[in-house]
């Protein structure tokens, strides 16, 4: 198959191929190509948004589907947080209780291409099989991450993370059982007292989602600064900085990533320094960081459960140069909380509360309930 090009801005993004014919089987249930590629903008997509008073975007029209074609059905359907498009094989949606296949629409690998393609545009960046694997933010905070052949074996890889319309507050998480098996008390006094804390839990726990609430109950005098590798936390506070990664370009030149956006957060005088996510060399830096003063700081980091914890760090650690126990005496100064989230068939829920401290080897572990300072 002859690649797809397209280009690193969206003002300069050639004409791609028109899609094939409405009658053609790639899509089924009465979807209409003539929504995948608007005739006025065909050859590009129309993602300028408007911005809200607390920064929250949102896309033209009130649609956040707006550019998904014959996915916006799906992405415009209250509740759905998770689409993903698995090569021609079928689609799925997490509408809050797990995944399950959405037999409305089928694509082909063709026009999962196409989709995957153009979105990826609209992010500002490329893919293709040089560049097969990319993730993206849309407007409105919506996280795209698209896999082509060869690295995907079965065709096009679209996966779609879609944040809620409203940012969720503590009230409203409460409201929905996420805080039903820990004290939520202990959790409203971590934010009052600037504790340090890490989010820990699998990928669609609902880490960004808890932090961004947690976040929002701030005092509305705090700079809040937030590092993401694609910005999705969203809140709802009168002073966000955010801080993204930037993709080196073709040439393989002007990258930016989070172990330098950190060290840049440093020289704008954070109140509170938030990272979205730790997985690697940054972790060394985020613990240097809230070892200087900076109290009310905030990370996630993916872990199997609060016992895992350690273990977690210390691998991120190795990465970044640092030996168990320098990881071990810096993490158990800097974090004053670990809150560990799962998802269940009920939803998803804030499992434990813990903290890190040193064993009798100095070893690092994790105990339950808050270290004293939070408590």
């Amino acid at each position: 198959m002859t690649p797809i090009q397209t280009s690193n801005t969206l003002s300069a993004a050639p004409a791609a191929p028109s899609p094939r014919p409405v009658d053609h089987p790639s899509v089924t249930r009465g979807v209409d190509l003539g929504r995948f590629v608007p005739a006025a903008s065909r050859g590009r997509l129309d993602h300028r948004g408007t911005t809200g008073a607390n920064g929250v975007q949102s896309l033209p029209g009130s649609s956040r589907g707006a550019p998904f074609g014959p996915l916006r059905e799906i992405i415009d359907e209250p509740g759905v947080t998770d689409v993903f498009v698995n090569g021609g094989g079928g689609t799925w949606v997490d509408r809050g209780h797990g995944l399950l296949p959405d037999g409305r629409i089928h694509l082909s690998d063709d026009i999962a291409r196409h989709l995957a393609v153009r979105l990826v545009a609209a992010g500002g960046r490329h893919v293709d099989e040089a560049s097969p694997c990319v993730d993206v933010r849309l407007d409105a905070g919506i996280r795209v991450h698209v896999v082509l052949p060869p690295v995907s074996t079965a065709g096009t890889l679209l996966s779609i993370r879609l944040p809620r319309r409203t940012p969720l507050t503590l009230d409203g998480l409460s409201a929905q059982g996420f805080f039903d098996d820990v004290d939520e008390s202990e959790v409203r006094r971590c934010v009052g007292r600037r504790a340090n804390i890490l989010i820990t839990g699998a990928g669609g726990a609902g880490k960004t989602t808890f932090l961004s609430s947690l976040l929002a109950e701030a005092d509305p005098t705090d700079r809040i600064v937030t590092i993401e590798d694609v910005a999705e936390l969203r809140i709802d506070h009168p002073h966000v900085v955010s801080l993204e990664t930037r993709q080196p370009n073709l040439e393989g030149v002007g990258g930016v990533d989070l172990a330098r956006l950190l060290r840049e957060a440093l020289r704008m005088r954070p109140d509170r320094l938030v990272v979205g996510e730790c997985r690697g060399v940054e972790v060394r830096d985020l613990l240097s960081a809230l070892n200087t003063g900076h109290d009310g700081g905030a990370g996630t980091l993916h872990a199997n459960g609060l016992a895992d914890v350690p273990a977690r760090l210390e691998a991120l650690g190795a990465v970044a140069g640092l030996s168990p126990a320098a990881l071990a005496r810096q993490a158990v100064s800097a974090f004053d909380a670990v809150f560990h989230l799962e998802r269940t068939a009920e939803g998803r829920r804030l499992a434990q509360i813990g903290h890190l401290v040193l064993d009798a080897d100095g070893a690092l572990t994790a105990r339950a309930g808050l270290a004293r300072r939070a408590a």
